[in-house]
């Protein structure tokens, strides 16, 4: 009978101690105790394998949340809820263990009291006035120190412009075209801010001073989102009969900035000349137009993402040119999509439509292009628009996305995207890059926002690590693979729509975070500095022009509660570069009529209500009113995020 006691024993000790695990909420020790490596199947990964230290070497067993590695929530193979062929669709509990005195109840107290307090109006206001000074301190040193020239140098307080010597140079000439860019792209911001007398001047600058016709290779998509947006979103600004912003007008203005914005988009069109596929080539002299040795690969992104700019020229000209190439771009690249998983790689060759970069995933190389899908819809109304960014959206959930089914629910680990091969939907590394931050603010604007709150929880848990994102950042080593941070804006985004859908001041307290850090680390003599190294936080001379266009602008957006964005009644998007435009009726005038019958254009239009129907995306409505002054991620998924990259 003893041995039968004792039997009975264990068993209500080993009970007792799964409970124990249960209440403890979730461990976060997968990306350092279960992951230090994974799998490598094939014969390259296993020569890979010999030199690279990420990799198992085949027939080495891996730590069980290797499957973490295998398809995603809702792949093909999937059964049930789960992902496919791993064991983390069946079995979500594996990330679940530690004991049950491990302080975490007085952690959760912590998140609480740090984030779930009253935001004063006092405070918010302080800050919105630091983030218009941190804008006045960049802006007003590059007009003293830098302008015409295009960027500000913050610690020698000197200009930048392309380096001649050097074309090669393209992190430099990709951008700076000798055009006043840094000026041009404050422009709106000016605007944004109730800056009404010195965006009048900075207008009149750019009228008088600023010439296209200039011996500059430019990327074409950089001219686009920088200079043609600014121009474009300016001259609405002024020519908007409400002029929600305050008297934004200029007397005898004759619509010189519309004129200017057409004349670098011709400069622009040869780069979609002479090519076997219709997708531009990524550079063009805007004298001389493609240069003989152009390079025939372009990114995803760069090539994809001209449609919002080119389709506000057109429709503001009349004129269905610049829409029309962008659009056969699009089209180009979505006809290149893999049959299979439905993903676009990040490379591809102009002329044979063949991937060179077959990576598929949120960050740089494809970023935009998302969100131009979906933005293009919302600015022109055409349905195709619609279809394609839903059609990719359930791609990147099917094979992208990691972690458990839902973010504020249930066991397992936190949602992740990942980067993937576009034909297998196989993790192809273990890092994603600081632009992927853009992608809870996109998902803000489909609904989504359940799983943007958790997204956007895991990039601010690096930068509450190191006071700024790194420009790559290695899940698997809990790490930085590129240190450098050149004052992107992706986050503060991000955090600014979030607040703007759920009023939740959790979104407050990370703008004060973000806004502190900048000034502590990223302040010089004369403006502000890009981290060289997020962690020995040493500097690199140059502001680069997005900081006075995005960053600044939508910390000061986040704190002005009664900003015309907000209050006016008017309906506004934000461009990728930031640039604010109303939605405007004449926008959604389409340019085909000459090509489709009327009845086939109406069919084209996707109305309101239709939205979640087509793209059968979650809707706002998720986010219950009683969790508005409740943290928007329970304290023990925001701290299971914080463990993973290394906090606590």
């Amino acid at each position: 009978m003893q041995w039968r006691s004792l039997v009975l024993a264990l068993l209500a000790l080993r009970l007792a101690g799964h409970a124990l695990l249960w209440l403890a909420g979730p461990s976060v020790g997968f990306y350092q105790q279960r992951l230090r490596a994974f799998v490598c199947s094939s014969a390259a990964a296993a020569q890979e394998a010999a030199t690279n230290r990420r990799c198992f070497p085949p027939g080495l067993a891996a730590p069980h949340w290797a499957s973490f590695l295998g398809r995603a929530w809702g792949g093909p193979g999937a059964s049930g809820g789960g992902g496919g062929g791993s064991s983390v669709g069946r079995d979500r509990r594996l990330a679940w263990s530690g004991g049950g005195d491990d302080g975490s109840s007085r952690d959760d107290d912590e998140y609480e009291q740090r984030y779930s307090r009253a935001f004063p109006p006092q405070l918010r206001g302080q800050l919105r006035d630091a983030a218009r000074s941190m804008f006045a301190f960049g802006y007003d040193n590059y007009m003293a120190h830098a302008f015409p020239q295009d960027e500000l140098n913050p610690i020698d307080c000197r200009g930048r412009g392309p380096d001649r010597d050097d074309p090669s140079n393209l992190n430099i000439n990709d951008v700076l075209g000798n055009y006043s860019l840094t000026l041009i792209d404050a422009l709106d911001t000016l605007a944004v801010m109730g800056n009404s007398s010195e965006f009048q001047k900075a207008v009149k600058l750019v009228i008088e001073t600023v010439s296209f016709d200039t011996d500059s290779t430019v990327q074409v998509f950089e001219a686009t989102i920088r200079v043609l947006g600014s121009l474009l979103s300016a001259h609405i600004i002024i020519t908007d009969v409400k002029q929600p912003f305050g008297d934004m007008t200029i007397k005898g203005y004759d619509n010189e900035l519309l004129h200017m914005a057409h004349d670098l988009a011709v400069r622009l069109l040869p780069a979609f000349e002479n090519t076997k596929t219709g997708i531009p080539y990524p550079r063009v002299n805007l004298r001389t137009g493609v240069p003989s040795d152009s390079n025939n690969e372009t990114c995803t992104a760069g090539a994809g993402s001209l449609l919002v700019e080119f389709g506000i020229l057109s429709r503001l000209l009349g004129d269905s040119t610049f829409e029309w190439v962008a659009r056969r771009a699009v089209k180009a690249l979505w006809n290149l999509r893999s049959n299979d998983t439905g993903l676009l790689g990040n490379v591809v060759n102009i002329q044979t439509g063949h991937w060179i970069g077959k990576q598929s995933g949120l960050g740089a190389g494809l970023d935009s292009f998302y969100e131009y899908l979906l933005k293009s819809y919302i600015l022109f109304g055409e349905k195709e628009d619609l279809e394609m960014f839903s059609a990719v959206y359930q791609s990147i959930q099917n094979y992208l996305r990691r972690g458990r089914e839902a973010c504020n629910e249930g066991e397992g680990d936190p949602p992740l995207y990942v980067n993937v091969n576009m034909f297998s939907g196989q993790l192809m590394n273990t890092w994603i890059d600081s632009l992927q931050a853009f992608f809870p603010g996109l998902q803000v604007l489909i609904g989504d926002v359940e799983d943007a709150i958790c997204l956007h929880a895991f990039y601010y848990a690096i930068w509450k690590r190191y006071g700024a994102l790194p420009e790559r950042y290695n899940w698997q080593l809990q790490a930085p693979d590129v240190l450098f941070y050149p004052l992107r804006p992706e986050l503060v985004e991000s955090t600014y729509l979030l607040y703007q859908a759920t009023k939740n001041p959790f979104y407050l307290h990370v703008g004060m975070d973000i806004l502190q850090s900048l000034e502590k680390y990223t302040k010089a003599k004369c403006g502000y500095a890009t981290l060289h190294h997020v962690i020995e936080k040493s500097k690199e001379d140059r502001m680069e022009s997005f900081f006075l266009s995005e960053t600044c602008k939508y910390l000061y957006l986040l704190f002005d509660e009664e900003n015309p964005v907000h209050k006016s009644g008017n309906r506004f998007m934000f461009t990728t570069e930031g640039h604010i435009v109303s939605l405007d009726k004449r926008l959604r005038v389409s340019l085909w009529q000459d090509t489709f019958p009327e009845e086939e254009r109406e069919a084209g239009k996707i109305k309101r209500h239709e939205l979640r129907a087509n793209s059968s995306i979650s809707n706002c409505n998720r986010v219950p009113d009683e969790r508005r002054y409740l943290l928007p991620l329970k304290s023990i998924y925001m701290r299971q995020i914080d463990q993973m990259v290394g906090l606590i």
